[in-house]
């Protein structure tokens, strides 16, 4: 499993038009999931997500998590985040899971997040989908799980 987190000042993710999930500072949290993902893995991701320290304290280090701050958090799923460029020039997403297999890893990150009592939205599993964002420092962090464990 896979994630890219960006500290925020405000997102949205929008589809055909409508606004489907919107959060003021917090995190955008783009997840992409690989067959052989599991529920373990999903609960990793969460926990790194709601307690990693990505917030200024009051000497302005990063030393405050979003559960801290009470930031919400918003979930995309993004099976391209699994995408191989190394051959050609049309990248190949055969590692990316399937809907069946990815909908509910991405649900249980969601549930996850909601467990370490985060506000939380998310986009339309499956939808083209537009992410608008303003990103805040910029801070952005990629996030590996492999066998419930960050990698």
């Amino acid at each position: 499993m896979r994630a890219v987190l960006q500290r925020v000042t405000r997102a949205s993710v929008t589809v055909e038009g409508q606004v489907v999930g919107e959060i003021g500072a917090g995190l955008l949290v783009l997840v992409g999931v690989v067959d052989g993902d599991d529920p373990a893995d999903a609960q990793a991701l969460a926990a790194k997500i709601a307690e990693l320290r990505v917030f200024a304290d009051l000497e302005g280090k990063m030393n405050r998590s979003v559960t801290e701050v009470g930031g919400a958090v918003l979930v995309v799923s993004q099976f391209t985040l699994y995408g191989d460029v190394r051959r050609g020039r049309r990248p190949s997403f055969t590692r990316a899971a399937p809907p069946e297999v990815a909908r509910p890893m991405v649900a249980a990150v969601v549930a996850g997040l909601r467990e370490h009592g985060l506000a939380v939205e998310q986009g339309v599993f499956g939808a083209h989908m537009t992410v608008a964002l303003v990103n805040d420092g910029p801070v952005t962090l990629v996030i590996e799980v492999e066998g419930a464990r960050i990698i």
